[in-house]
């Protein structure tokens, strides 16, 4: 996380304490895997070959560095980062389409101008225009068709007829979505290879680059399966420390911060 200036630390906790005194393992500045395991190989090894679980994000450095620090412990990559990366690239097709509409727009504006007539802009069935349409979308795109409102089912018709390349999208994320559910690490397998196969199949360009990063971290993917750790307790101690960090009214001494967070919760 960035305390001040955009100055990146990693945060190692322990689950076990749930946020409480001695939560907190280490806090190291900057995110280099040589950093890292400098600070976490002073741990006792005898001590760090006791971890067995560790869950992180997809970043290859702290895969890295927790391999060669934490060496019997199995790598759980948090669901919550792998469903991200599907959406982000669903969401990154919305906005390339809403750029397309903005530019088509700006020429028929520039168009009605040169031709000195007044512009009416396409006006669609709920009243959107086609950039408004796609940018009022966004939200409606995260959640399942289940928790849909009346106004984003109208507005979800209107945009998948619009664009079916968004259709598609969204029904491979909500296919993908739904493996985690799955409670068989043997079935997930199965559906993450069903589903990697139809991406190909739909051949879209914005989930090749998903597609990669799923394959490379299967393994600590499919690890959810075992005991369904998440990143839960790491990413609500970050929110314990911006709330802290917003009550002091930001950070001007970070020697000083790290000391009180250390006493707080080492």
């Amino acid at each position: 996380m960035a305390l001040t200036k955009g100055e990146l630390y990693t945060i190692v906790t322990n689950k076990e304490k749930k946020g409480k005194q001695g939560c907190l393992v280490a806090i190291m500045e900057g995110t280099e895997s040589k950093t890292i395991n400098a600070i976490l190989d002073k741990i006792n090894l005898q001590e760090r070959n006791k971890v067995q679980e560790v869950t992180l994000d997809m970043a290859r450095n702290m895969e890295a560095s927790v391999r060669q620090s934490f060496i019997n412990s199995k790598l759980v990559t948090d669901h919550f980062h792998v469903v991200k990366l599907v959406l982000d690239a669903l969401q990154h097709i919305r906005v390339k389409y809403r750029w397309q509409a903005i530019d088509e727009e700006n020429k028929e504006i520039k168009k009605a101008k040169d031709e000195q007539v007044k512009y009416e802009p396409k006006i669609l069935a709920n009243g959107d225009t086609p950039k408004q349409l796609l940018a009022r979308s966004k939200y409606l795109l995260y959640k399942l068709p289940d928790n849909w409102t009346s106004s984003q089912v109208r507005r979800s018709e209107l945009l998948f007829n619009l664009y079916p390349l968004l259709r598609k999208a969204y029904q491979i994320s909500n296919q993908f979505r739904a493996i985690y559910n799955l409670k068989s690490m043997d079935m997930a397998k199965i559906r993450f290879a069903q589903w990697m196969d139809d991406v190909k199949v739909l051949a879209i360009e914005e989930f090749n680059s998903v597609l990669y990063s799923i394959k490379y971290h299967l393994d600590s993917i499919l690890n959810f399966f075992i005991n369904r750790s998440t990143n839960a307790n790491a990413e609500s101690f970050n929110a314990k420390i911006k709330g802290f960090r917003a009550i002091q009214r930001g950070v001007t001494d970070n020697r000083f911060f790290l000391f009180r967070l250390e006493k707080l919760f080492a």
